[in-house]
């Protein structure tokens, strides 16, 4: 049968996440998921939440979550965006800054959803290639474009740039947007949001589904000049002016006020990725370095396909990509203690 109207449907390759098993028993290293439960305050928002007030709309501009990360970060509300995880925050970053015919640029191996929104918004686009350790050249960015995205620390590599290497980049590129999207920054790497008073087209991109362990509540923000945060505001409102729920307002406000325990987990995190890392290369593994919560590995005499499946079979998730330049590799996340422990001792039966 014919079906014209197929031919005017958007055809699109979509991002594809981290496998999601849901049997007993499994060990998920696979999605860059913390280990540990979220803040203390955090369960108690959410025991104590009225469910009553689910019958009003939230507060369209989460005042009281804008206020605290203000707070903790020395900065006006005005200059504070909310959404639906980082990946709503820099969808709606995509579509408000990068609208000229010049390509926007970031690293050929990174997050896989940047060029399914420069293919699903039309934003033309460049890769700049990482060199043969998997670091990023900066002076690859100094040449005419229509904006800079730069993950600080990158994924699925782990490696980060110095805060100098980020004012560098910044100074080079004065006549764009600079995104600096900082998923895992929490776990060793320098932050940008220093360099926010001096480079009013920096816009720094977090998440509290990794560090803060609210990866089921998608809760992200950027942080910037007022001017970057009124155009991504306005471009949010022109279709849905609600981006986040009073559950995860209420959730978020809790997490951030909880300065001490969102060390504590971070640094516990830390403890075992560097403790993970020794393990794997006593296997022969070489181990990136890494300033996020996985690892990224690879092995000599052990193909990574293979090493993926067998984990697998034994009930523990990893990530493998199939993509150019790192089909021979793995990322790992870092798990508890004893999720590590597993891991490294079934890697020994098989290796």
């Amino acid at each position: 049968m014919d079906k014209p109207f197929l031919d005017k449907l958007r055809r699109i390759d979509p991002y594809v996440p981290g496998e999601q098993p849901q049997a007993a028993d499994i060990i998920k290293l696979n999605a860059n998921e913390n280990p540990y439960p979220p803040a203390p305050g955090v369960q108690e928002a959410l025991r104590t939440f009225d469910a009553s007030s689910l019958a009003l709309y939230p507060d369209a501009n989460g005042k009281r979550l804008k206020a605290a990360l203000a707070e903790r970060f020395g900065m006006k509300p005005s200059q504070v965006f909310l959404g639906n995880g980082s990946d709503d925050v820099l969808a709606l970053a995509f579509q408000s800054f990068f609208c000229s015919e010049g390509p926007i640029l970031y690293p050929d191996i990174t997050y896989s959803f940047y060029p399914v929104w420069c293919d699903l918004f039309r934003i033309p686009y460049e890769t700049m290639p990482l060199d043969e350790d998997f670091c990023v050249n900066i002076r690859d960015y100094d040449r005419p474009n229509g904006g800079v995205v730069l993950p600080n620390p990158n994924a699925p590599t782990g490696r980060g740039l110095s805060l100098d290497a980020l004012e560098d980049l910044l100074q080079h590129n004065a006549d764009c947007v600079v995104i600096i999207d900082e998923a895992y920054v929490d776990f060793g790497a320098q932050s940008a949001v220093p360099l926010l008073d001096k480079y009013e087209n920096l816009l720094v991109v977090q998440t509290m589904s990794k560090s803060r362990s609210l990866a089921g509540m998608r809760i992200g923000y950027a942080l910037g000049s007022e001017t970057l945060i009124t155009t991504l505001e306005a471009v949010k409102n022109s279709y849905n002016s609600y981006t986040m729920d009073a559950l995860a307002l209420a959730a978020g406000e809790a997490s951030v006020r909880d300065e001490d325990y969102f060390r504590q987990s971070c640094d516990k995190v830390i403890a075992t990725r560097e403790r993970a890392a020794e393990a794997l290369r006593d296997l022969g593994f070489t181990v990136l370095p890494s300033l996020t919560n996985f690892l990224f590995v690879t092995h000599p005499k052990k193909e990574a396909p293979v090493i993926f499946e067998h984990l697998r079979q034994k009930n523990i998730f990893i990530r493998y990509f199939k993509l150019p330049r790192i089909d021979n590799y793995l990322r790992i996340t870092v798990g508890t203690d004893e999720q590590m422990d597993r891991l490294i001792a079934t890697l020994k039966e098989f290796m």
